[in-house]
């Protein structure tokens, strides 16, 4: 059987649906699974263990003509089954008119006449994590095509796996960059593609990244997408220190190997903190109007800072007061954690050598 799956359209989400993707191809062992995504998805799963291959969608837009164009694409593959990690009706059309029989997916916004087995959202969406909205489909589609119910038997795990080669490219990266190699370094993700709320702010990173430099000697180096260039400038701006800024200037497939070799990771609620603890960094995540409940990313390597305050999370993309979920994060208190972090890498790797 030749299955598609129609994976997410952010980062964060695409990495969240990682498990699902691994139960399904612990399902299906010996299919072909495709999987149809953005552009940047191939940066991201390239040596991903648990897809055959990669098809990007090459149209930019969502109107008929783009609809028509990405099905007649698919229709030449000739797939059995589609999964469809979104929840648009402009996705699941494309599938519908690509001739794909098996079509299962959420029945939102309309689409459930596109599906031939449309999934009801359930009702504890906002409760759970992100990943269990995305294992449900695969859950059944156990039920419905074997008969078993085995998904949902364990916590998620999202991994991503980076090679010797691209860690290899990184390295070399840092010292174009000049990164000092005989320093720990920590990476800050300041930015937020799609909401100004998620933003800890310029000068909260400016102070951080000056007391590791000044009081532990790191180096700093500043990553996130061509549209976030201004607030990596604003926080170098404002810091009485050095720091590289490689905002806008790596690709996500640059962006992920850079994750893997850092020490520590230090961000907004955002697509890259996802993709630095599913590589393995530790991964320090300030959570304000956002539902670190249902996004935060996974794994032991990821920590959440957060204070709780009345009105979170609200989930506005722009706070309409004083923004005070983020602004009592203090600078001092995650200086600590990266600390404490920075400790404990330092013990562990006391006691593999005893």
């Amino acid at each position: 059987m030749k299955i598609l799956v129609r994976g997410a359209n952010w980062i964060g989400d695409a990495v969240m649906s990682i498990p699902a993707m691994r139960e399904l191809r612990r399902l299906f062992p010996d299919d072909e699974i495709t999987l149809y995504a953005r552009p940047w998805a191939e940066g991201l799963f390239r040596d991903a263990d648990f897809i055959d291959q990669i098809l990007t969608i090459e149209a930019r837009g969502s109107n008929f003509r783009d609809t028509l164009f990405e099905a007649r694409r698919l229709k030449k593959n000739e797939h059995d089954m589609a999964v469809l990690f979104t929840n648009s009706f402009q996705s699941a059309a494309v599938i519908r008119l690509s001739g794909i029989p098996r079509r299962i997916g959420y029945s939102r916004e309309g689409r459930g006449v596109l599906l031939s087995d449309a999934i009801k959202p359930p009702i504890w969406k906002d409760e759970r994590h992100q990943a269990f909205y995305y294992l449900n489909i695969i859950e059944r589609i156990e039920k419905g095509f074997l008969g078993s119910s085995t998904v949902a038997a364990g916590d998620p795990v999202c991994e991503l796996a980076v090679t010797d080669e691209r860690r290899r490219s990184a390295r070399s990266l840092f010292a174009d960059a000049g990164v000092d190699p005989m320093k720990k370094i920590v990476a800050f993700g300041p930015g937020s593609t799609n909401s100004m709320a998620k933003r800890w702010g310029e000068a909260k990173f400016a102070e951080l990244g000056q007391r590791l430099q000044t009081e532990l000697g790191t180096n700093i180096i500043l990553l996130g997408s061509e549209s976030e260039t201004d607030v990596s400038r604003g926080v170098c701006a404002l810091a009485d220190a050095h720091f590289i800024d490689l905002t806008g200037k790596t690709n996500l497939a640059e962006a992920t190997a850079i994750l893997s070799e850092v020490d520590v990771f230090v961000s907004n609620d955002m697509g890259l903190a996802h993709v630095a603890a599913a590589v393995g960094t530790k991964t320090i995540v300030i959570f304000g109007p956002t539902n670190a409940a249902a996004t935060r990313p996974l794994g032991d390597h990821a920590e959440i800072v957060r204070h709780p305050v009345e009105c979170s999370p609200c989930m506005l993309r722009k706070c309409p007061i004083d923004h005070r979920c983020m602004t009592r994060v203090s600078a001092d208190e995650v200086f600590e954690k990266v600390k404490r972090a920075f400790n404990a890498k330092s013990q562990r790797r006391k006691d593999a050598k005893i």
